[in-house]
């Protein structure tokens, strides 16, 4: 019998840099939806309205969009010297799964607000005026995250002059340093953040070729290959590929390649339920084009372009993750980001994306002889734009 009454879950909706998600507190969660489970699963995609096969997200708080698609979970910290611990859930738009096997950077940084927001954060360590500096335990990939949120009067500062491409209007600037990004338990050798041992690679893709690729595991698993290797210029908007069903199909070919060089899956099927890692990038040298926005990018403005695809489309800026995985690439001479970039060392670059451009740095050296990033530095900021209750049929919990 299907009940009449819907269950009340207390959530907040946020922006975080250029993606939205709808934040919960552990504790709010119905009691089978606070583990790992089917439960929460299908808890998360009633609320975003997956899978839906219109694509529309009409039922749901999705934005039908992988910068949309999005759940996070905060509660307090379990790890020493960390305020909360934040569990990130990517979910399908057409199909029934959520993809817990990433970060979204993006949302990092309302990770940090939500926190103090959400009284998850010792009254102690938070300034009644100044910088709050948020520990987070990034949950999904275990690694941590420090979040600078500016406070005004005891509480966040949300509103400010800080512009970022891909998000309309300012806001307050947060900074975010992904702490020791690499993440070696991904890679088949265990010990490098490049999990072939190789800064560049050939990569065997079926139905398309060889193609020289850089395979990282830095903030999030990536594949970069060049853009003219794959017939693009590095200038290309959504348009230009994300209706392209061609396109989109030989970028998911080359992802899948990837995955299975570094030791991401065994088997191809496995992607099918690995969407949301690895991401797929393409590089080129400066060019002069228009963002999506209407502004021209000219080629002094970068020092390299970068066109990232997230759950089977390209993104419409950049993912926070793969930016951390682009600053870090961009700081070991001669991986093809570095190359793109120039070459030589460097210890943060401006890169130009669909929306925009964006500065990232990153902290790497050669360490016997192998290559380590103490951390990877960049701006976003965050905005809770609804708060109160998401509801959903009691159902859709049930076993």
């Amino acid at each position: 019998m299907i009940s009449s009454a819907q269950l009340r879950i207390p959530a907040t909706y946020m922006r975080g840099g250029t993606s939205k998600g709808v934040f919960f507190r552990l504790e709010d969660l119905p009691e089978s939806c606070q583990v790992p489970g089917k439960a929460r699963d299908q808890l998360f995609m009633r609320v975003i309205g997956s899978p839906d096969p219109y694509g529309a997200h009409i039922d749901g708080m999705g934005g039908a969009t992988s910068s949309t698609s999005k759940c996070v979970i905060l509660s307090k910290s379990t790890q020493p010297d960390h305020d909360v611990d934040y569990l990130y859930g990517q979910v399908s738009i057409d199909k029934a799964f959520v993809d817990w096997s990433g970060n979204c950077g993006n949302l990092s940084t309302a990770a940090g607000a939500f926190a103090i927001h959400a009284g998850l954060v010792d009254a102690e360590r938070i300034p009644a005026n100044g910088q709050c500096v948020v520990r987070i335990w990034q949950a999904n990939i275990q690694k941590t995250i420090i979040a600078h949120v500016p406070v005004t009067n005891g509480e966040v500062q949300e509103l400010g002059d800080f512009e970022l491409d891909g998000v309309t209007f300012p806001a307050a600037e947060i900074v975010l340093e992904f702490l020791d990004p690499a993440d070696e338990g991904e890679s088949e050798g265990g010990a490098s953040m490049f999990p072939t041992g190789n800064l560049i690679d050939d990569l065997d893709v079926p139905e398309i070729g060889t193609l020289k690729a850089t395979m990282i595991t830095a903030g999030i698993p990536t594949v970069f290959v060049n853009a003219e290797d794959i017939g693009y210029t590095g200038t290309e908007l959504q348009d230009a590929i994300n209706g392209d069903a061609a396109a989109l199909a030989k970028f998911e070919k080359i992802r899948v390649a990837g995955a299975l060089r570094m030791g991401l899956i065994k088997r191809h099927e496995e992607a099918l339920t690995r969407q949301h890692t690895p991401k797929i990038a393409f590089v080129s040298k400066p060019k002069d084009y228009v963002s999506s926005s209407g502004k021209t990018v000219t080629a002094a403005d970068v020092d390299l372009l970068v066109r990232a695809l997230s759950m089977g489309k390209l993104h419409h800026a950049m993912m926070g993750t793969c930016a951390v995985a682009i600053g870090t690439a961009a700081a070991i001479p001669g991986t093809l980001v570095n190359l793109a970039a120039g070459g030589g060392t460097r210890e943060a670059v401006r890169f130009g994306h669909p929306s925009g451009t964006l500065r990232v740095g990153a902290e790497a050296r050669l360490q016997d002889g192998q290559w380590v990033v103490t951390k990877a530095i960049m701006s976003r900021s965050a905005r809770i734009l609804m708060e109160g209750w998401v509801r959903v049929p009691p159902e859709t919990i049930q076993p």
